[in-house]
């Protein structure tokens, strides 16, 4: 039997979006005719994390992440994953108190790129989580490099991120930006972009880039199904 899987959710279209994937891509990823695993979620009001992240509040970062955690081991999650990107900054607080495992996200799409064969990867996100050690100490360790937009562009995805995608507002005008964005780390000679926001795959799922788009919400709501799926596999030999 596949295991449970446990969705720590944040902002609500990233959410969706990797519970969805976890839901329609389950045969595609696990084979089979059978139906996805059992998927719960579980998200505090996003108003919740924000107040502590402005505040550069980890630890309360880390309380909401728990407290979604202990209600979805209490209903039979036997792993969790968390489709925002930026709440990986208190990983490491959450995982060492946590009542479950988890897989990192940034540390999935690490071994994607890797898979893939790539060598430079631009990120996008927010700010604060770009600028963090969350991604490029995983791509280190996956032996990848990683490079990051102009100081300015930061700042102005940061803005359209938290001012309007997250609102579930994407715009024309956001984005013509992420992709001259992606114009920009292609310069740089990157060889994908890694998009390090839930909500960014959302704004260009339909648009033709220059470089390959290493979708962070995908790929982990992926690397969901194939943990799921190989506990069934245990289970039947």
């Amino acid at each position: 039997m596949a295991q449970h899987i446990g969705i720590v959710g944040c902002s609500a279209p990233g959410a969706a979006l990797c519970y969805q994937t976890i839901c329609t891509e389950s045969a595609a990823v696990m084979g089979g005719d059978e139906p996805h695993p059992e998927v719960s979620m579980h998200t505090h009001p996003f108003s919740e994390y924000m107040r502590y992240i402005e505040r550069d509040n980890w630890n309360g970062v880390a309380n909401l992440m728990l407290s979604s955690a202990e209600k979805l081991a209490r209903i039979g999650a036997q792993f969790l994953v968390a489709p925002c990107n930026t709440i990986h900054y208190a990983f490491e607080i959450v995982s060492a108190r946590s009542p479950l495992p988890w897989l990192h996200i940034a540390e999935e799409v690490a071994l994607e790129a890797r898979r893939l064969g790539c060598r430079r990867v631009g990120l996008m996100g927010t700010k604060f989580l770009i600028e963090s050690s969350v991604y490029p100490a995983r791509f280190d360790q996956a032996g990848l490099e990683c490079r990051l937009p102009a100081e300015r562009d930061r700042e102005r995805a940061d803005g359209l991120i938290f001012e309007e995608m997250v609102k579930g507002r994407f715009t024309p005008e956001a984005r013509s930006f992420f992709l001259n964005m992606i114009n920009d780390l292609q310069a740089q000679g990157c060889d994908a972009v890694g998009m390090c926001c839930t909500e960014l795959p959302i704004l260009l799922e339909q648009e033709k880039t220059p470089l390959p788009l290493l979708n962070s919400t995908i790929i982990l709501a992926r690397a969901a199904l194939k943990k799921a799926g190989a506990r069934e596999k245990e289970d039947w030999n």
